[in-house]
């Protein structure tokens, strides 16, 4: 069985018959991070994969961009609708897994794919907005997060945060993750909102964090 994220057909799940064999070929290919070429049949939800051709993609090669790279799986395997296609968001899918195998400084990557799959889910905001005024934030003001109403002036029943600094909300919406509070702020409102989205579920690659390193992603 193999859950796959495809550029023109979203989110299917494939079976790959005889793929678990020690000697087929398909058990080397079809592994996680991979790029693939596929082709497929079936009329309903669960098709049959026939063919296979690995495409060259990035090398998650240390444990914390494998970690990573094994959240933003989760992420789009659980939340991600099946067979809804989501283009931009299969571009940053692409765009984020090079990047992990880059770089060292994992946690912004993280957070601008969850900003990507925040829009393509329907959930995205703009960190400068304050949608209840629908006026822009004000750097000396403080804002709340509601993650069915994005960035709010007033609290609401369903604000889950309060005290955002318009400063640092202003830094997010120019892309300025440098600072230790700018990147606080982001991964706090990433999480109350992929809770939301989750609905009390928990995500087993947060656990692989938090025993690899005390942390969560």
């Amino acid at each position: 069985m193999l859950d796959i994220f495809s550029l023109n057909h979203g989110r299917l799940s494939l079976v790959a018959r005889g793929g678990n064999t020690a000697k087929s070929p398909l058990k080397a290919q079809l592994q996680p991070f991979q790029p693939l070429l596929l082709d497929w049949q079936g009329r309903t939800d669960l098709k049959t994969l026939v063919q296979v051709e690995p495409r060259h993609g990035p090398l998650l090669a240390s444990t914390e961009a494998l970690y990573c790279g094994f959240y933003i799986n989760e992420l789009v395997q659980r939340l991600l609708p099946a067979q809804e296609v989501h283009q931009p968001l299969f571009a940053r899918y692409i765009e984020t897994l090079t990047t992990l195998a880059a770089s060292r400084d994992f946690e912004p990557v993280l957070r601008r794919f969850e900003q990507a799959f925040a829009d393509a889910v329907g959930y995205g905001f703009a960190w400068d907005q304050a949608n209840d005024l629908g006026q822009p934030v004000a750097p000396e003001r403080q804002y709340y997060y509601d993650p069915e109403q994005g960035i709010l002036a007033e609290a609401t029943p369903g604000a889950r945060l309060q005290g955002l600094s318009g400063s640092l909300l202003q830094a997010l919406a120019a892309d300025d993750l440098s600072s230790p509070d700018s990147r606080r702020l982001a991964k706090r409102v990433m999480r109350v909102l992929i809770d939301h989205l989750l609905q009390g579920r928990p995500l087993h690659s947060r656990n692989l964090f938090t025993h690899w390193r005390g942390d969560e992603s």
